[in-house]
């Protein structure tokens, strides 16, 4: 073991503490949904495929259109997430298949996150019924609520 001056072992500790807390923000990134192959969505053709030959080129669809069951939407996303951020979505594709009512494809559309606003699709809270309760009702509520104590014991 080699022997260093004093200044200069904090020098190298902080730029070890320094290495370390620079790797350690590195962004995990998770990927959902459909992952576009470019070359099967181009291979669907204009008023000559219909939702059978569809749905055997690019699979099923991730959601169809709510009124409109005429839509089939492929969504992709990509999010990241910073140390204790909430994740951010950085890059979103959607492609969305259009039929006519003969079930035929009239039009084939694609969307980037840049397109439109992001959509949280499934939300995180559930509302509840009932009577919500203050910091001090809940506090002070069981207060005067206890049993009396028996007479045998």
């Amino acid at each position: 073991m080699f022997f260093l001056p004093r200044v200069k072992k904090s020098i190298l500790s902080v730029i070890i503490t320094a290495a370390l807390a620079t790797s350690a923000c590195n962004p995990i990134v998770n990927k959902h949904g459909y992952v576009p192959d470019q070359e099967r969505i181009s291979s669907v053709q204009i008023g000559v495929d219909n939702k059978e030959s569809v749905y055997q080129r690019l699979g099923s669809p991730s959601t169809a259109a709510s009124f409109d069951s005429e839509v089939w939407y492929y969504i992709s996303s990509k999010e990241e997430t910073l140390a204790f951020f909430a994740p951010k979505v950085t890059q979103r594709d959607i492609v969305a298949v259009i039929f006519d009512d003969e079930e035929y494809v009239v039009d084939i559309a694609g969307y980037t996150v840049e397109d439109g606003k992001v959509v949280e699709y499934v939300g995180r809270k559930t509302p509840t019924r009932g009577k919500e309760l203050s910091f001090l009702e809940q506090m002070f509520g069981n207060i005067g609520r206890l049993p009396a104590p028996s007479q045998g014991q």
